[in-house]
């Protein structure tokens, strides 16, 4: 049985992808999962994160949402039996490489798959949509009502946002970075209240979207990446598009909440100053953060239903 491995020799180096003959797996453990894997989704691997929480190692498992059919179970565990449908996100410790006919999986990992969704929606969508719940339930609390603004809404991850949003009453702006984004947001239904093309760099993000509110600016918003220097320090063209920490702080409104991607992220005092007189808040989206501690494993458990129903 072969499993897909990623091996990185040097710093700055590119990858190397091999497939590692598996003897048989190791005897199913009292809390274990044997899963029959139907699907796995292909997501980037961060060797970053891996290396600042000391969980390098030679060979990284590549792939890590899986959705399959369970096949052996532990004799300690009580969620599944023989023969359910599953999917989940294995965890950054994980030996397993989802690319693999059989893994052993840890319980709390996994929630029932609903016979409606297909394995590939199952594992193509599930790490995106637990980002997605953690950035707009528990770093801020989506509301009918309330104005957010998703940035690159075209993503994969963008998509979920903004559907997980409008289900909860908000309205919705986003941003596109080119002519094809515009046009699939437009499409979107329910309608997104405006979208925002910034693909040719002329248009002032904080100024539409003050115009959108009615200049009381946007309660929540989602960002993907913004730019931390001067248009000429930018060294990619999508770099260029993002948009500058000051136009966030601006655009946002009184009390609300800017979730960021960005883990660099560095504010100047007259920033701190401006978010304190807004009484706004900046959180950081790290979804890595329900699988780095068991403490909150009910929330994590009852995110991934919820994105997978």
């Amino acid at each position: 049985m072969k499993a897909l491995y990623c091996q990185q020799n040097s710093s700055g180096e590119e990858m190397t992808f091999i497939f590692q003959e598996r003897e048989n797996l190791p005897p199913t453990g009292d809390h274990d999962v044997k899963v029959q894997v139907r699907a796995c989704a292909l997501s980037w691997i961060d060797t970053k994160l891996l290396s600042e929480v000391k969980l390098e190692k030679e060979l990284l498992p590549v792939g890590r949402e899986i959705s399959g059919v369970v096949l052996e179970v532990g004799r300690k565990v009580s969620f599944f039996q023989p023969d359910d449908e599953v999917a989940g996100i294995l965890p950054l410790d994980s030996e397993e490489s989802g690319l693999c006919e059989v893994v052993l999986v840890h319980e709390h990992y996994l929630v029932h798959k609903p016979e409606k969704v297909c394995w590939v929606e199952a594992a193509g969508t599930v790490r995106d949509g637990v980002r997605a719940y953690t950035a707009l339930h528990y770093l801020s609390q989506v509301s009918p009502g309330k104005s957010v603004l998703v940035m690159d809404g075209a993503s994969p991850f963008g998509t979920i946002a903004i559907q997980l949003a409008q289900h909860r009453g908000a309205k919705v702006i986003s941003t596109a970075y080119s002519l094809e984004d515009k046009q699939y947001l437009e499409r979107l239904r329910p309608a997104v209240a405006r979208v925002i093309d910034v693909s040719n760099g002329k248009i002032d993000v904080a100024e539409s979207c003050l115009e959108e509110t009615g200049g009381l600016g946007v309660d929540i918003v989602v960002d993907a990446g913004v730019k931390l220097y001067s248009a000429e320090d930018e060294s990619t063209s999508k770099s260029q598009l993002l948009p500058h920490k000051h136009d966030i702080i601006t655009l946002l409104g009184v009390g609300g909440n800017w979730i960021t991607t960005e883990r660099n992220l560095q504010l100047d005092p007259p920033d701190s100053h401006s978010l304190f007189l807004k009484g706004a808040t900046v959180s950081f989206l790290n979804e890595e953060i329900w699988n780095l501690s068991n403490v909150e494993q009910g929330k994590y458990l009852y995110i991934l239903l919820m994105m997978i129903e």
